[in-house]
């Protein structure tokens, strides 16, 4: 392409995502982009562009030495694939992401006055904690068709389907009756038995004696203290009378990334996010044979455990598995002095049952994800890796083996994959503000909170305590390919915004199940 005609080009795309080139850069960007073909030349200049918006900019004029490490961020970002096919991303890596209101995009901790996560959190970080849960969820939830006014209203009954959202403020700053609004907020209990509305503008205290569930497509869910409900109905004397309770509606991922980009929210080396990769993508396809095996609360100790471990082995030794998923408990007997010598000797009995089938041993990964009742600093979240110490001798024994985080993350090609060991069905079940008195099934409902939330954990920090810090760890935003809650409930497999959402179950207590996830086609079997 011309280069005068190439310039233009160049000059308008970054005026249209208000910035400017100053003549270095530009003249840089002009030589560096000549022999781009002009079927990619917008796709290259979008790339450029997004990986200078990830640069700490002091002001919207673009300097050459921005403009060059974009350059060299890009034109590296295509030799990663082979390195990217496969990572396990432990909760503490995961990179972390602020919602700014006045850019309406997520900028990086780099980016913001935000100190650097630290394990003793202070009180701001507790306070951010549930700013950033509402942020998120408001700006999703201002985006959904019910709460977006078209800018032309061609029937003036299309109107009348949309709903605004109120804050509290607005509320509290009445004398007289306020009918029929829509709060998003925060379900808190102030006071023995009294219900509190809360978000970031203020608190009002709820009359719940008429609440019901919405008639809309989101109206289902486990209604727990500390989560965030979309409340109808109407504030009078000091009180808001909720009609209808509702979750704030879920987006899909494919959506939440239209609006932000190529960013990886995900976490891994790729400086994208990897849906972007054509490369991935082929591979997965291709790939017809990778299959992941999810076992938890696998009970080492017990003979009857590791002698259906040997069968399983046995079984897939012909056609191994791309990576076995061990969930925590690893002992049945989880406290006592003894612990620690008993899981090392526990896994010494894994590893030597391992060794017995060396197609496995060479070609499978193991992952090991720590329980609640396992060694370790108590039961907040997330939780670090079993110390090395205890598991020293069975990595030398499979070196293919990685113990990681509760919760952790995977990214195989282009899926994005989330494992998190935690009881939770029944604690959230026994903090309902009001039990679901729809048919669904408890399954449904709890995938539905979740993905909803978009977090892990929905509940009060007394039931579910959190490294104030590290809770953006615990995000489930965006929607993750495929959601593994390992959990001594039922085996269960619902799929929900497209999201593929499995609990393999207790494998002593369930009969010795297990799933196993195919994800050339995205499939999910029962064993």
């Amino acid at each position: 392409m011309e280069p005068e005609r190439l310039r233009r080009r160049l000059g308008s795309a970054f005026r249209l995502r208000g910035l400017l080139l100053r003549a270095d850069a530009l003249k840089y960007l002009t030589e560096a982009l000549q022999s781009v073909s002009e079927v990619e030349l917008d796709n290259v200049i979008e790339n450029v562009i997004d990986a200078v918006e990830k640069q700490p900019l002091s002001s919207n004029m673009i300097e050459q030495s921005t403009v060059e490490a974009a350059v060299q961020e890009c034109s590296q970002a295509s030799d990663e694939t082979i390195e990217n096919v496969f990572n396990i991303i432990g909760a503490f890596d995961i990179p972390r992401y602020i919602y700014n209101s006045e850019r309406k995009k997520f900028l990086p901790l780099s980016m913001t006055n935000f100190p650097v996560p630290n394990l003793f959190g202070t009180a701001r970080d507790k306070a951010e904690l549930f700013r950033e849960r509402y942020s998120i969820l408001q700006q999703r939830t201002h985006r959904h068709e019910l709460f977006t006014p078209s800018a032309v209203v061609a029937h003036p009954d299309d109107s009348r389907s949309k709903f605004q959202l109120k804050t509290i403020e607005t509320l509290l700053g009445n004398t007289t009756k306020v009918g029929e609004v829509i709060v998003l907020g925060m379900i808190t209990q102030l006071k023995e038995g009294k219900f509190f509305l809360e978000d970031p503008t203020g608190v009002v205290q709820l009359d719940l004696s008429k609440a019901i569930s919405f008639f809309y497509d989101f109206h289902s869910g486990l209604y727990t203290e500390s989560c965030f409900v979309l409340a109808e109905g109407w504030y009078e004397d000091e009180v808001f009378h909720v009609n209808a309770f509702g979750f704030p509606p879920t987006e899909p991922s494919a959506t939440t990334r239209g609006f932000y980009g190529n960013v990886n929210f995900f976490g891994g080396p790729s400086s994208a996010s990897v849906k972007a990769s054509a490369k991935l993508k082929q591979l997965e396809d291709e790939n017809e044979d990778a299959m992941f095996v999810f076992l938890s609360d696998v009970w080492l100790d017990q003979a009857e455990v590791l002698e259906k471990l040997h069968t399983m082995f046995s079984g897939y030794s012909s056609a191994p598995p791309t990576c076995f998923f061990f969930c925590g408990n690893f002992s049945s007997a989880p406290y006592g002095k003894n612990q620690i010598q008993s899981l090392k000797g526990s896994l010494k009995a894994l590893a030597d049952i391992i060794c017995e089938y060396p197609s496995i041993h060479k070609s499978s990964r193991f992952v090991f994800v720590p329980g609640p009742e396992d060694p370790g600093p108590g039961s907040i979240l997330p939780r670090p890796p079993l110390a090395e110490n205890i598991t020293e001798e069975f990595r030398q024994l499979v070196p293919f083996s990685v113990f990681t985080t509760n919760p952790c993350r995977i990214q195989y090609c282009t899926q994005e994959i989330i494992i998190f060991r935690e009881d939770l069905v029944n604690k959230m079940c026994r903090n309902c503000v009001r039990f679901p008195n729809s048919n669904m099934d408890i399954p449904n409902h709890f995938v539905k909170t979740i993905l909803s939330q978009g977090h892990l954990t929905p509940l009060p920090l007394y039931v579910s305590p959190v490294y104030w810090a590290y809770d953006y760890a615990l995000r489930v935003y965006p929607v993750p390919d495929m959601l593994v809650i390992a959990d001594k409930y039922d085996p269960f497999t619902v799929t929900n915004t497209d999201c593929l959402c499995i609990n393999p179950g207790s494998f002593p207590r369930s009969g010795f199940s297990f799933k196993v996830f195919y994800p050339s086609n995205k499939t999910v079997e029962d064993r």
